[in-house]
C-alpha cells in the first residue's frame, strides 16, 4: 500500500551532489531525505563516461602536509569536517576508473550513515495551493511506486541525464553516445562521423583511431582546449591524441561547420551527410559515411514537474535558470546542487564538476541554514590588536593582509572555483561601533545580493577575495614565450595572466579599488616585500572599516 511522509528537506539524486548535500544536511541534524533511482550510489557513474576513464585528476603523491591544499589537485573526494573517506586512498591512478568512483561514493555514505533511500524514482513532482491559503505549500514528489513525500524544500542533485539532441534533420539515423558499442572492433574499415566536440566525442574518436578507416569530428564553432582556456569541460589533452591524427595527415579530420541533414537511401545502406563549412565561404558539401555518431551532451530533465512548479530552463533549455543562491528563478524553495549549477559559471568555472561544485553545495548549506534556521555564515573576528608575528600587537590592515595571506596560499575552494567563490571580508555596524568578521567561500553574486539585503547586517564596506586568471587569458597561447607577463617580483598590485589572488573594495555594492596580488611560479604568496606589504599598504590606503576610501583605482 502506498505510503506517505513529510520531511524538510528532499534530496533527489545520489550523486556526489546530493551525497555532499545528505552529508552537510545530517552533520546539522536537519529533517532530510536522499532518494535515488538506482541501486547504488553514483549511478551515473556507472555507465559514464563510456570508456571507463575519467578526466578528474587525482594526484596522490603532492609534497603538501595541509589537507585543504591537496584538495587542489584531488579533484573527486567529498568533503567532510572528519577529513575522511578520500578518494587519494582508493588508487594511485592519475586519471582513476570510474567503478573505484562508484566503489568512493558508497563507502562515504556509509561512513557517514547517510539517509538513502535506493531504487526510488521520482515519477512527478507538483505543489498544491496551500491549504491555509498561504503563498508556498510543501512540494509533493510521488515515486514509482506510488509511495508521497511531502517535502518543505528540495534540492534537485539528477545531474543532466537527458541526451541533448541538436535540431538537425534527420538526428534520429545516428547512433547516440550513451548507446553506441564501445567495442572498436565493430568499426574496422568503417567511414565515421562524431557530432559534437567535446571530450564525450574525442573520447569515442581516439577509442576508434586504430580500427575505423576515416573519423570525421565536426561541430560549429572553434575548437576549445582546456589548457589555454582554464575551463575543463573544454577539450583535454587526455583526449586529444585525436587531433595529431588529423594535423599530421592521417586521414582524419576536424570539420568546422554545421550539420544540415543525415540521410539514409536505404536501411544498412550508408549515410549522406551535410556539411556547412565554417571556413570556406559557407561551402556545404555532402560526405558519406558508415556510422554516424552523437556526442552532444546531456541536458536537465525538468518533465517530472507540474506545471505549477516546473523550474524555466536557460542556455538552449540544458540547465535549470538559478539565482545566485542556486535556487530556481520561478519556484521558490526549489535549489540546484551538482553539475546543473554550471548555468551560474557556464564554460568560465568550475561548478559543473566535482571538484567545483563540492564547494557549491557547501555553500548552498550555509544559504540554507541562514535563511530557515537562523544561522549565520561561520565568520571569524579580525581586530586591530590581533597577534602579528612573535605575538607582537598589529593594526587591522595588517591583520586584514594575514588573514588573506593565509587563506590563500592553503584554499582549495577559491582555487577550484576562480572568480566565482570568494572570501568575504565585511565591516558591520553595530550598538558597539564597527566590527571586521572573515567569511570563507561566499559566492560572489550571493555576496553582492545578501549584503543588499542585509543578510550580513548593516554593512559598512566588504572587500571580496578570489583566484583569478588574468583578463583575456584564453586567448593567449600559454607556451607562446613572446607573450609578454608581469614580473614575479612586480609590487604594483596589477593584473597578471596566471592565476593569483585578487582583492576588491566594495561599498554600497559598487567596487572602489582592487589589488592583484602577484602570480607566483610555486602558487606561494608568502613574500614579505612582493606579496604581504603591498597588500598592506593596498588596505592601509583603502581600509575596509575605519576613514572613508581614496577614489577607486587599481593598487
Amino acid at each position: 500500500m502506498p505510503r506517505e511522509e513529510r520531511i524538510d528537506y528532499l534530496v533527489v539524486g545520489a550523486g556526489p551532489a546530493g551525497i555532499q548535500a545528505a552529508y552537510f544536511l545530517e552533520r546539522a541534524g536537519r529533517d532530510y531525505l536522499v532518494v535515488e533511482a538506482g541501486t547504488t550510489p553514483g549511478t551515473f557513474f556507472t555507465r559514464f563516461p563510456r570508456h571507463r576513464k575519467l578526466i578528474s585528476i587525482n594526484k596522490v603523491h603532492t609534497g603538501w602536509d595541509d589537507p585543504e591544499r591537496k584538495l587542489r589537485t584531488d579533484w573527486n573526494s567529498l568533503l567532510s569536517d572528519e577529513g575522511t573517506p578520500l578518494f587519494t586512498s582508493v588508487t594511485p591512478r592519475y586519471f582513476p576508473e570510474a567503478d573505484d568512483f562508484v566503489g568512493y561514493l558508497a563507502d562515504f555514505v556509509a561512513t557517514h550513515r547517510l539517509r538513502i533511500r535506493y531504487d526510488t524514482r521520482i515519477t512527478r513532482i507538483s505543489r498544491p495551493p496551500a491549504e491555509d491559503g498561504g503563498v508556498r505549500s510543501d512540494f509533493t514528489a510521488v515515486d514509482q511506486d506510488g509511495h508521497i513525500i511531502r517535502a518543505r524544500r528540495i534540492i534537485m542533485a539528477t545531474g543532466v541525464s537527458r541526451p541533448y539532441i541538436p535540431p538537425i534533420e534527420g538526428v534520429e539515423l545516428a547512433e547516440r553516445y550513451d548507446l553506441v558499442s564501445v567495442d572498436p572492433a565493430g568499426f574496422t574499415g568503417q567511414r565515421v562521423l562524431i557530432i559534437g566536440r567535446g571530450n564525450s566525442a574525442f573520447e569515442t574518436a581516439d577509442n576508434l583511431i586504430e580500427t575505423a578507416s576515416v573519423i570525421h569530428v565536426a561541430g560549429p564553432g572553434s575548437l576549445r582546449l582546456a589548457w589555454q582556456t582554464h575551463f575543463v569541460g573544454h577539450l583535454r589533452a587526455v583526449n586529444n591524441n585525436f587531433l595529431d591524427t588529423y594535423q599530421l595527415k592521417s586521414e582524419n579530420a576536424l570539420l568546422d561547420g554545421e550539420i544540415l541533414h543525415i540521410v539514409r537511401d536505404r536501411e544498412n545502406g550508408p549515410f549522406r551527410v551535410a556539411v556547412k563549412f565554417a571556413r570556406v565561404n559557407e561551402v556545404v558539401k555532402e560526405i558519406r559515411y558508415d556510422r554516424v555518431i552523437l556526442a552532444t551532451g546531456f541536458r536537465f530533465d525538468a518533465s517530472v514537474f507540474a506545471e505549477e512548479c516546473r523550474p524555466e530552463l536557460m542556455i538552449k533549455d540544458r540547465f535549470p535558470a538559478q539565482t545566485e543562491a542556486w535556487e530556481s528563478v520561478n519556484v521558490p524553495d526549489l535549489y540546484f546542487a551538482g553539475t546543473i549549477t554550471q548555468a551560474r559559471d557556464f564554460k568560465k568555472s568550475t561548478s559543473g564538476f566535482i571538484h567545483g561544485y563540492r564547494y557549491g553545495v557547501r555553500a548552498l548549506h550555509h544559504i540554507l541554514e541562514q535563511r530557515y534556521h537562523d544561522r549565520p555564515w561561520p565568520r571569524r573576528a579580525l581586530t586591530a590588536t590581533a597577534a602579528g608575528p612573535a605575538g607582537l600587537p598589529t593594526n587591522l590592515p595588517t591583520a586584514v593582509a594575514d588573514a588573506v595571506i593565509a587563506r590563500v596560499n592553503v584554499t582549495s575552494a577559491l582555487w577550484q572555483l576562480f572568480g566565482f567563490l570568494g572570501d568575504a571580508v565585511i565591516a558591520t555596524r553595530g550598538p558597539d561601533g564597527v566590527s571586521v568578521g572573515y567569511h570563507d567561500e561566499v559566492p560572489v553574486d550571493h555576496l553582492h545580493q545578501a549584503v543588499a539585503d542585509g543578510v550580513f547586517g548593516d554593512v559598512e564596506r566588504y572587500l571580496t577575495v578570489t583566484l583569478e586568471y588574468g583578463a583575456d587569458h584564453d586567448k593567449v597561447n600559454p607556451f607562446d614565450v613572446s607573450v609578454g607577463r608581469v614580473s614575479q617580483q612586480d609590487t604594483g598590485g596589477l593584473d597578471g595572466r596566471y592565476l593569483h589572488p585578487v582583492v576588491r573594495l566594495f561599498e554600497d555594492g559598487k567596487p572602489v579599488a582592487e589589488h592583484h596580488v602577484t602570480e607566483n611560479l610555486e602558487n606561494e604568496w608568502d613574500s614579505e616585500d612582493v606579496h604581504r606589504a603591498p597588500l598592506i599598504r593596498f588596505l592601509t590606503d583603502h581600509p575596509v572599516a575605519g576613514d572613508a576610501p581614496a577614489a577607486a583605482n587599481p593598487s
